[in-house]
């Protein structure tokens, strides 16, 4: 019996020391994968700590903000342009990037040196909105001040679509800090990185709990940990509906080893920059600062306490807490914030029930929304230019050549004229919708001061400025006028002159065995003044025109003008029968304010990285045209605009001096208007995307938005002539015959010739 007790002893002791050597053993184990795991986790961690310090995203600037007497701006407007410059509304600006609002008065303080700290004061008109006065502190009243240049966005170079706008810390209100505190980790400046007692409390519901999926708690520190390193895994689970114990422990050692290697106002900082807050259209938000400009038009230093809540309230539930797609739901996590600030002692019980009374304010779009598609084209255009130079280290400026004001004009145009134009076409039950371009540029530099590619860019990122090709139609006419002229120089003929007289009536032309039998928009006017066949765009007389000095000399000029491919020399050319982009039609145009020479144009005015400059090879002016048969042309189509098929734009107020040409190409598939002024050119293409006739012309579809942009562009400026070049002569002759006008003639014009070709015989038709 006692040998048989001893037996047992022994083999009871014998385990003991096997268990226990195994749990040392594995002890030992579990130490050294722990200790593997986090030194590799450490040097990743420092990897992209210290990439993310050094990290800047590219950015994209608009050009300076100009701000002159007379721009159709009104005080809400001026602030919101603050707000996109990143100045802080204070009750006294005492530090260059601060504003106050003082009655009908902003006071700004601004940043540019060139101010040397001075306030500047601007006052508005009411009826309508626009800037009354500006004042510079001790030096009076000035006509105009340019302020920053605001930031568009940054370019992702990762190809994916994201807005993310990095900010220091500081930056950030303590109220908006604070707010996410509150609501996703009270105790972040007390834990290691892992709140114990909450995870505990997870597992304990995940192991006792009838729930299939896991549930869990996350400090902003393993949130951090997650977005940096592990959001491939963690997206994986969402999309299969499950959470893994494994990514978890991953997740908790990245806390750990984060905790180690940033301070809590870092992991804060990062946090802040980079968390998700949902969709605007196809673009990812990233960052309070993003949400800030994209949610309320706010710089985010200058976030009320109500809005910082619901920045805050979105973080759990980007989608189905979406202030623009469920603003109910967006108001009552937005409550549950100010609530949980106020029992954290973070605000007063007071200023919590004062904010949760104020009403959702969204703003309908910000400047991060108002310019992708100029955005997309400089991003490509950088790539080509500086291939590389926005993948590099440190900081990338991109300074372009929008112009903010114009941009935000041509926006509401377009805005208001395609709900006309569906109007228009609602009859037709449709379900294409029609599109739109528009480009504006400077035509004395090349500029590129707006663009619109399309109705909408969260439907559509095509951008039908630079990329869709269509047939320029009678837009193209002004050339073929041009190309007249330029044979009448160069041979010494007094035939070709605006006031010559071409035939409008039915003809058949024959080329290459083809027959062509074009015809009028409306009505023939038989013999016709160059003049007249322009500003009422008459198909039948251009093309005689061309006739007579030969389309071979059309397509020559057009080839000197050297934009698109060059079209044959066939009878069509002279009603643009080939294919042009809206910015190439703009590039061709330029050549009528430069008296002959066309200026390429340009988006992107200098790139600024951490230690150099660089700039884009400058655009040389090409001479296509002499300078005083090109200012025929220009003045021939003042008259499309003054009387002819753009009367309109007068009709609904549009006063400066200017010329341009309605386009409506064959079956009315396409409806153009290309204006200018000599400071500013604007072309406009309305159209569908399959290339179906949308049954408008230019007159009905393209010029009610230019002319409503345009107005807007110039309001505030002082409007220029064009320059009349040496050599040019002006006389009086009748409207309808082109020759010398005599007192009884009814319609006279005081028409402009190179010298030495005015008409010589006076008008037989009104002489009695």
């Amino acid at each position: 019996m006692k040998r048989v007790r001893l037996r047992l002893r022994i083999s009871k002791s014998k385990w003991t020391r096997y268990a226990l050597a195994a749990g040392v053993l594995v002890a030992i184990l579990g130490i050294g994968i722990t200790i593997s795991f986090y030194v590799s986790y450490s040097r990743l961690i420092d990897a992209r700590l210290h990439g993310e310090r050094e990290r800047t995203l590219p950015r994209v600037f608009a050009r300076p903000l100009a701000l002159r007497q007379g721009l159709p701006i009104g005080q809400q407007e001026l602030i919101s342009r603050l707000n996109d410059l990143g100045y802080a509304q204070r009750p006294e600006p005492e530090v260059p990037g601060e504003f106050s609002i003082q009655d009908a008065t902003v006071v700004i303080k601004p940043r540019p040196a060139s101010f040397e700290s001075r306030i500047v004061r601007v006052s508005f008109t009411s009826r309508p909105q626009s800037i009354r006065r500006i004042e510079v502190e001790g030096k009076g009243a000035a006509t105009g001040i340019e302020l920053d240049a605001p930031l568009l966005t940054a370019l992702m170079t990762s190809g994916d679509r994201e807005k993310q706008r990095s900010v220091p810390l500081a930056t950030i209100p303590l109220h908006a800090r604070n707010a996410v505190l509150a609501i996703e980790d009270q105790g972040f400046y007390s834990h290691p990185g892992i709140n114990p007692f909450r995870m505990a409390a997870a597992v304990f519901t995940n192991v006792f709990g009838s729930n299939p999926n896991l549930v869990g708690y996350s400090t902003i520190t393993q949130q951090l940990a997650r977005m940096f390193f592990l959001s491939d895994e963690f997206n994986a689970e969402l999309t299969e509906g499950r959470r893994s114990y494994a990514r978890k422990m991953r997740e908790t050692i990245m806390s750990l080893v984060l905790e180690r290697r940033a301070s809590k106002d870092e992991i804060l900082e990062l946090y802040l920059n980079d968390v998700y807050l949902g969709q605007r259209g196809s673009f990812a938000i990233h960052g309070v600062a993003e949400a800030s400009r994209l949610f309320f038009g706010k710089d985010v230093a200058n976030l009320s306490l109500s809005e910082a809540a619901l920045i805050a309230g979105v973080i759990q539930s980007p989608g189905p807490r979406s202030p623009f797609a469920n603003p109910e739901r967006a108001v009552e996590r937005r409550n549950v914030v100010l609530r949980a600030m106020a029992d954290e002692n973070f605000i007063s019980a007071e200023a919590a029930d004062k904010a949760i009374k104020e009403p959702l304010r969204v703003v309908a779009r910000a400047v991060d929304n108002e310019a992708p598609y100029f955005v997309d084209m400089v991003g490509a255009r950088v790539a080509e230019a500086f291939p590389g130079v926005t993948a590099q280290p440190g900081r990338v400026d991109v300074f372009t050549t929008l112009d903010l004001n114009l941009q935000r004009a041509a926006l509401d145009a377009v805005r208001g004229g395609l709900s006309n134009i569906d109007q228009l076409l609602a009859r037709r039950k449709r379900k294409e919708q029609a599109q739109v371009a528009l480009i504006s540029v400077d035509p004395r530099t090349g500029e590129i001061l707006a663009m619109v590619g399309g109705r909408s860019y969260n439907q559509s990122q095509y951008n039908r400025a630079i990329d869709a090709r269509r047939q320029p139609g009678s837009v193209f006419k002004p050339f073929v006028y041009l190309a007249a002229f330029e044979r009448a120089a160069d041979e010494g003929r007094t035939d070709l002159t605006p006031a010559s007289l071409t035939l409008d009536e039915p003809t058949t032309f024959s080329f290459d065995d083809q027959v062509w039998e074009p015809q009028n928009y409306d009505a023939y006017d038989g013999e016709i003044t160059f003049r007249r066949a322009l500003a009422m765009s008459r198909n039948l007389a251009t093309i005689h025109v061309g006739e007579t000095i030969g389309f071979d000399q059309v397509a020559a000029v057009w080839r000197r003008v050297g934009v698109g491919t060059p079209p044959r020399a066939f009878p069509a050319i002279t009603l643009g029968v080939f294919e042009l982009t809206p910015l190439e039609v703009a590039q061709a145009y330029t050549i009528f304010v430069n008296q002959g020479q066309v200026r390429p144009l340009t988006s992107i005015n200098r790139i600024e990285t951490a230690d150099q400059q660089l700039r884009p090879k400058a655009p040389e002016l090409k001479r296509a045209a002499r300078e005083d048969t090109t200012f025929l042309v220009t003045n021939m189509m003042r008259s499309v605009i003054n009387e002819g098929t753009a009367a309109g734009a007068r009709a609904s107020g549009f006063a400066a001096d200017a010329a341009g040409k309605t386009g409506t190409t064959n079956e009315l598939r396409d409806a153009w208007f290309v204006g200018f002024t000599p400071e500013l050119l604007t072309v406009v293409w309305v159209g569908y995307d399959s290339n179906q006739p949308v049954g408008l012309s230019g007159t009905q579809a393209a010029l009610p938005i230019w002319t409503t942009f345009m107005k807007s562009a110039v309001a505030g400026r002082t409007s220029g002539t064009f320059e009349v070049p040496e050599g040019i002569t002006f006389t009086e002759i009748d409207r309808d015959t082109g020759k010398l006008a005599l007192p009884t003639c009814p319609r006279v014009y005081n028409e402009s010739f190179v010298a030495g070709t005015e008409p010589t015989e006076y008008c037989e038709l009104h002489r009695w």
